[in-house]
């Protein structure tokens, strides 16, 4: 059985560091927590370049932003793989609280 590859979801860093302390992560996508979406947004490597200059392209805060590396294999909630509309690329999903645990990785972005 072959290990999922990982996901990765951009983030503000001090967002990242208040989920540390707290044990998860709850933010679905810039500006929107995972309550409002229902999900949290996250992409592949490839798909990464596209959705930060989309979410992040004038981000002009207070913050640096980073990338959480996050392994499927870890998480205790559902992950899903859905396009935006019908036919479009998809784009992984993860259904619940992002357990920091899963977080293997938290890399600069930029």
């Amino acid at each position: 059985m072959s290990t999922p590859s990982p996901i990765v979801h951009l983030t503000e860093r001090s967002l990242w560091e208040e989920a540390r302390a707290r044990g998860t992560y709850e933010i679905s996508t810039r500006g929107r927590t995972l309550q409002e979406e229902g999900f949290i947004h996250c992409s592949t490597r490839a798909q990464l370049p596209s959705v930060a200059a989309f979410l992040y392209g004038s981000y002009d805060g207070p913050d640096d932003l980073v990338v959480l590396v996050i392994d499927p294999a870890r998480l205790d909630v559902p992950l899903k793989y859905e396009a935006p509309a019908p036919g479009a690329e998809e784009f992984p999903h993860i259904y619940g609280p992002l357990p920091v645990a899963a977080v293997v990785d938290v890399e600069p972005w930029g």
